[in-house]
């Protein structure tokens, strides 16, 4: 966690905020979020030679509607600094990716230069869920609140967020079901945009996706594996 004068500073200086939840609206069906690891528990290491300016460059230029970034250290070799490397690199809105805890991170992730945030129900009870989507609208970031089960749902509504994202990996085993996708995105009030979240590396899989209900794609294993990110991102666009 970062010193508070370092906050206080960056948030400051922070430059106006990107407009995530927008961003996805205009794209295509389905809009693709492009997201920017080092490695994975599932997948290890993914990029080596880990550029984040480069990768999210090129993501922008083949046409990604919306950038994901992993600041978890530990699992995933990022830091909070890749999101102003991200930033630097391209005009597109990002989301911070990471096991979100506190209001102090969210206020973090405004400095580091977020415009999204990630927050996962299991991590959280329904009132905590609440209390961390108002802090992260205070400090004016949006919410893409993710959940698992069609028994989170009720109270991830409830907080509010701005978009809701479905996993389609299952956390403790780490296996993709996109069954679970297709269970919960019917019992999803309209108007709130949803993101399918993990297993989707071809276009059929974007285009099933989209047909249960996905506004937006969540794609990065996929991506960083392949030997051209651009050819891949213009393959899952249909491009």
């Amino acid at each position: 966690m970062h010193s508070r004068g370092w906050l206080e500073e960056r948030t400051s200086s922070a430059a106006t905020g990107r407009n995530f939840k927008a961003a996805i609206e205009a794209g295509p069906v389905p809009a693709l979020i492009a997201e920017c690891k080092q490695r994975s528990p599932s997948g290890g290491e993914l990029v080596p030679d880990y550029d984040v300016g480069r990768i999210v460059a090129a993501f922008e230029h083949a046409g990604a509607s919306a950038i994901s970034v992993l600041t978890n250290e530990d699992d995933f070799g990022g830091q909070v600094e890749d999101l102003l490397l991200a930033r630097r690199a391209c005009s597109l809105p990002l989301l911070r990716k990471d096991f979100l805890l506190d209001e102090e991170e969210m206020a973090e992730s405004r400095a580091g230069g977020a415009d999204c945030v990630l927050l996962i129900a299991r991590i959280h009870g329904e009132s905590r869920l609440k209390e961390m989507c108002a802090a992260a609208h205070e400090q004016g970031l949006q919410v893409l609140l993710e959940l698992y089960s069609d028994s989170e749902l009720e109270g991830a509504l409830r907080a509010q967020p701005d978009l809701l994202g479905i996993n389609q990996r299952n956390l403790d085993t780490l296996e993709i079901d996109d069954a679970i996708f297709q269970r919960v995105a019917p019992l999803v009030p309209e108007g709130l945009p949803l993101v399918a979240e993990s297993g989707v590396g071809t276009r059929g899989q974007m285009l099933a996706a989209a047909r249960a209900g996905a506004r937006a794609v969540l794609a990065g294993e996929s991506l960083l594996r392949a030997p051209d990110l651009e050819v891949k991102v213009r393959e899952l666009l249909g491009r």
